[in-house]
């Protein structure tokens, strides 16, 4: 995506308000995210939010903030998986007051994943959502965002971009900090700006 592009994605979603909402649930997520691996993320049984959980490992990196590098727990992880990437569903159980749990659905919650989201707000989790029209998840939520399936301007993963980013900013930098970092970026990948 060039800047071109980018400064017409921004101006379309300035007037719709997603920027806000994913500004103000990114902040949210960074503000809970404190401590290294207490945040939990996990999907449904059909789509583990392995995208996002690498987007949120590079604002982890490049914005200094240890606790949004999340741990991925997965439905059915291979026995020969590495280590982080065989973490499963037993370790919602073991969640706890100063963790972190963000669920990434797009589709409704089954009833084993709403199960474990309640006993992990039970023991005093913080709970994040982004889904796309689940009352149930919403409702067990201390924080939400929905993307409805409806919405035609953003689709549900554009929001976990816009999500990952803003929890990536700097806190009191706002734009600025965001701009510093894709600048940063832009120059690993093309190279420094010569005049």
């Amino acid at each position: 995506m060039d800047a071109e592009q980018v400064t017409m994605l921004r101006e379309v979603l300035s007037a719709t308000g997603w920027l806000e909402r994913t500004r103000e649930f990114g902040r949210a997520l960074r503000v809970t995210s404190r401590t290294p691996g207490g945040l939990l993320l996990v999907g449904t049984p059909g789509d583990d939010p392995w995208h996002l959980a690498a987007h949120l490992d590079d604002e982890s990196r490049l914005g200094d903030a240890p606790g949004l590098a999340p741990t991925l727990v997965r439905w059915s992880p291979p026995p020969d998986a590495p280590p982080h990437l065989k973490i499963g569903l037993e370790r919602l159980a073991a969640a706890e007051r100063g963790e972190t749990l963000f669920v990434v659905a797009e589709e409704d919650a089954p009833v084993p994943l709403l199960e474990r989201v309640d006993d992990a707000r039970r023991t005093g989790a913080r709970i994040l959502a982004l889904e796309g029209g689940d009352r149930e998840l919403r409702g067990l939520a201390h924080e939400a965002l929905t993307v409805p399936s409806s919405e035609a301007i953003l689709s549900f993963d554009g929001a976990q971009h816009l999500v990952s980013a803003a929890a990536g900013a700097e806190p009191g930098r706002g734009a600025r900090g965001l701009r510093h970092r894709l600048a940063r970026l832009l120059e690993t990948v093309s190279g420094p700006v010569v005049d």
